[in-house]
């Protein structure tokens, strides 16, 4: 297991700063997700990671090994790490055993000594009997636990996934998800996970880092970064959340505050120092409305689409005082209303999205 410590990292690309002042402190044994859209900078930050790239500015640390500065250099083969890369990466003349065993024979390791380590490898991802397949004849997720084992096999002390589950389809996402999971568990080592579904990083994680624009936007746990986003663009990213504009009418009291937003007043979560300040933004999710009950105070508002969800159905609806607006709410079956139709809807929930929010705070 190894610390990785991200220090004011910084990467150019011509005039372009693709990585911007990143600071990031993972633990030993913790599962660490990067998370962002496409162009947001996370394979950049994983290539400085693994030494593919030099940093042109800050450091970063394996332990308390300076592994990357913009004047020290430690290529990849020297850092004592793993990657699992999206396109698994396998030679397809080489049996899994051969696959599994390819770091180590670079590395010099003789038989026994190989045998026993591919074996237990291949245990360790449930890949027993398939050590003379070939890659071919391979699912995509047992082709993905062969690149999980070939980088598990050389005992890194940091493991980095990249997307490692874009390429399998859903089924086998959702399997390899608990496959990752479990490994995680069963050796407590260090991961860096990288991707764009946040689904998968809810899923896995300890803790979520969200970048965009090359900066890092928050660290959290996935609760608290649904819950609690730091900003707008989090907010907006994370969990389809709906950013609205709000009037705070009351100082916090117990974590909560009165809002004004879309008309009607709504008691809502808020930071214990949040300023009664007049204009504010409030982060909505789908379980923070519904369906007003008989006397019960909302606004009105018209659906305008009905999609079914499985069990429930996913709804949205325009506020009659605020037409550029639409809410999505679930409602559980049958229908409560169809598109068309009027309804009133209550505010049950919501977060006053912080004016800004320190990274230390927020993780």
């Amino acid at each position: 297991m190894a610390r990785l410590t991200i220090d004011r990292a910084q990467k150019r690309f011509g005039s372009y700063l693709a990585l911007d002042d990143v600071s990031i402190a993972v633990e030993d044994g913790e599962f660490l997700a990067v998370l962002g859209p496409s162009g947001c900078g996370k394979t950049t930050l994983l290539r400085q990671i693994a030494g593919f790239d030099k940093l042109d500015g800050g450091q970063i640390r394996i332990g308390d090994r300076l592994v990357s500065s913009a004047q020290t250099h430690i290529p990849p083969e020297h850092r004592k790490l793993g990657i699992v890369f999206q396109s698994y990466a396998l030679w397809p003349h080489m049996t899994v055993a051969e696959n599994v065993a390819y770091g180590l024979t670079v590395a010099g390791v003789r038989d026994p000594e190989r045998g026993k380590r591919v074996a237990a490898a291949l245990d360790l991802v449930g890949l027993n009997g398939f050590a003379e397949r070939r890659p071919g004849l391979l699912s995509g997720g047992q082709r993905q636990r062969v690149a999980l084992a070939r980088c598990l096999v050389t005992e890194p002390s940091l493991v980095l996934l990249d997307e490692p589950l874009a390429n399998l389809d859903v089924h086998l996402r959702a399997s390899m998800e608990e496959e990752f999971a479990r490994f995680h568990e069963r050796t407590g080592t260090t991961m860096v996970y990288i991707t764009h579904d946040q689904a998968e990083a809810m899923a896995l994680a300890d803790r979520i880092a969200v970048m965009d624009r090359g900066r890092l936007l928050q660290l959290a746990t996935p609760s608290l970064l649904y819950r609690e986003p730091a900003n707008v663009t989090v907010a907006g990213f994370i969990g389809e959340g709906m950013v609205l504009p709000a009037t705070v009418l009351s100082a916090p009291q117990a974590g909560h505050c009165k809002v004004s937003v879309l008309g009607v007043e709504a008691v809502v979560r808020c930071r214990p120092d949040q300023a009664v300040t007049g204009q504010a933004k409030l982060c909505l999710r789908a379980r923070d409305i519904g369906i007003a009950a008989t006397g019960q105070d909302g606004l009105s508002a018209t659906v305008e689409r009905l999609s079914y969800q499985g069990g429930f159905f996913r709804m949205e609806a325009r506020p009659a005082n605020n037409q550029d607006v639409v809410l999505h709410l679930d409602a559980a079956e049958p229908a409560p209303a169809q598109a068309g139709e009027a309804i009133r809807i209550a505010i049950t929930d919501g977060w006053i999205i912080p004016e800004s929010i320190s990274l230390d705070k927020a993780a």
